[in-house]
Formats: structure tokens, C-alpha cells, sequence
């Protein structure tokens, strides 16, 4: 289960991949479709979310920043 950490309310355009940077700020590139071009990153929220070790952090559906616990180490 994932647990919201910050509160960002971005309305996700198509064509485009949103994600957390180095510095915790949510930006965006343009996705590689076709002969056309991908990238050319821009920031849209300055949020600045530490990150923790073990977590995996992305934008919800709300749009808000999320995390997950990594699962490692997991036995037969």
C-alpha cells in the first residue's frame, strides 16, 4: 500500500512522464512517441521531498507524491 507524502494536486497532461527529481521537485519530460523526440525536462511543483531509503516515490493518481515500500530480500 502506498502513503501519500506530499500534497500537489498536478493535473497530468498526455505524452508526458511526471516523476520526483534528485532535489524532491516533481517534473516532467516528453515521452518518445513514434520519429518524434523525447525529453527537454522541466520542474512543475518545487515540493521538496526528502527521500527515504527503501521507498519507491511517484506521483498518484490524485496527483499528489507517493511512496511505496521496495520489497528486497524476499524468500522462496
Amino acid at each position: 500500500m502506498a502513503e501519500k507524502v506530499k500534497e500537489c494536486k498536478i493535473t497530468k497532461e498526455k505524452g508526458y512522464l511526471y516523476y520526483l527529481d534528485k532535489n524532491g521537485n516533481v517534473a516532467r519530460s516528453k515521452m518518445a512517441r513514434g520519429g518524434e523526440k523525447g525529453g527537454g525536462a522541466e520542474v512543475v511543483n518545487e515540493s521538496g521531498v526528502t527521500r527515504e531509503k527503501g521507498f519507491l516515490y511517484f506521483i498518484d493518481k490524485d496527483g499528489d507524491v507517493a511512496r511505496a515500500k521496495m520489497a528486497r530480500g524476499r524468500k522462496k
